[in-house]
């Protein structure tokens, strides 16, 4: 596995750049926006309509629940509960769900960053595409650089996509990064300068852990990552209830 200068020295500069977990700091913090209308209105609109057509010889989608894998894999899933940029909780479970292969990978993700002293904390992962709509519907058009289209459908829906952040083994704090969260700002960016050299350092080595078991990280958001085979699974719609 890759060891790089800068994921080094964030563990060599022994600054406390921990935020304590459930303590409201920059990486912590909701953001929000102003529904363009209701979420329940928006929910049972998307419900009725049907997802784009993935194409043929896909693979057969096979979901894996991430706690099944390893303790060590922490939960935040912030759409299942009002702390999220909508306000109010869109999903009906608090599990992250991906594709075997990818969710095999981010597990040698987390072995390697357990030997850095580090844990992966997970926000999101397979989203049915009702939400994906409900997400587009509900945000100003301004902000859509942040949500994906539902015309294509988005990753997640294939459930190769995920949201996630370090955490420190130790005291189970989450690391302090740039933005927070589905935060819709120019400090969301993946090559955002203006963070500090700590911040910059742990945003890296979440990427090149991530790099190197074939995940891409979204430009737009430090904290989204795309499994390289997400190509071969259809867009999904099976509510979480389902699962």
């Amino acid at each position: 596995m890759k060891k790089t200068v800068l994921a080094a020295s964030l563990l060599a500069m022994n600054i406390p750049c921990f935020s304590a977990y459930g303590q409201e700091t920059q990486s912590t913090m909701i953001f929000r926006i102003t529904p363009l209308k209701p979420v329940a209105q928006l929910m049972k609109q998307a419900r009725k309509e049907s997802p784009p057509e993935s194409g043929s010889g896909l693979r057969q989608p096979e979901l894996v629940d991430l706690a099944a894998l390893s303790p060590d894999f922490k939960f935040d899933v912030r759409y299942s509960t009002e702390r999220n940029f909508l306000g109010v909780p869109v999903y009906a479970s608090s599990h992250a769900f991906l594709e075997k292969p990818a969710a095999e990978a981010l597990s040698r993700v987390l072995a390697f960053l357990k030997t850095k002293g580090y844990g992966l904390l997970i926000f999101d992962a397979y989203r049915p595409w009702f939400i994906t709509k409900v997400f587009w519907d509900a945000t100003p058009a301004d902000k859509h650089l942040y949500v994906a289209n539902p015309q294509t459908g988005s990753r997640h829906n294939r459930g190769c996509a995920v949201d996630l952040t370090l955490y420190d083994l130790k005291t189970g704090a989450q690391i302090e990064m740039p933005s927070g969260f589905d935060e819709m700002t120019e400090r969301a960016h993946s090559d955002y300068a203006g963070a500090t050299d700590q911040q910059k350092a742990a945003r890296q080595l979440l990427k090149d852990a991530m790099q190197n078991e074939g995940f891409t990280q979204l430009p737009a958001e430090w904290w989204h990552f795309d499994y390289k085979d997400w190509a071969l699974y259809p867009i999904q719609n099976i509510p979480f209830e389902e699962l």
